[in-house]
């Protein structure tokens, strides 16, 4: 099954990580990727690492999935007391676990389309923003 995209060929994903500021001032590192690149096969399993520090109770880490010639796309969200996918991410595929300091995404089956950056990011408290159009 090719789910859409070119299953031939290896897949390569780099990683960073996005740590917002802590009111004005960083406190000290926030979040540590690794491997800083991973190149597999198609068919194959890739975790990738982010390790995070904080001082809040309540951390919400994010993993984002950017394309060539694309913009930031929302995969999961996770916090002690909740775990969302985004529904082009489907928990079969991608899944993390938020342990107690780091939450490292899992990705089954690869696929080449699955080849992008991978960001992580943290945020010691969660700000939603909703927008509903109405037709006139």
């Amino acid at each position: 099954m090719s789910h859409g995209c070119l299953v031939t060929g290896c897949w390569v994903a780099s990683l960073h990580s996005v740590a917002p500021l802590e009111g004005s001032t960083v406190l000290y590192p926030l979040l540590y990727v690794q491997p800083l690149y991973v190149i597999l096969t198609q068919g194959q399993t890739a975790t990738l690492k982010c390790t995070f520090t904080t001082i809040s109770s309540t951390p919400y880490l994010f993993w984002y999935k950017q394309e060539v010639n694309s913009y930031p796309k929302f995969i999961l969200r996770r916090s002690r007391s909740s775990a969302d996918n985004s529904p082009e991410f489907v928990k079969d595929r991608f899944d993390a676990e938020l342990k107690d300091s780091s939450v490292p995404l899992m990705i089954q089956d690869l696929h080449v389309c699955d080849s992008a950056v991978y960001y992580c990011a943290l945020s010691s408290s969660l700000h939603i923003c909703s927008l509903l159009l109405l037709q006139s």
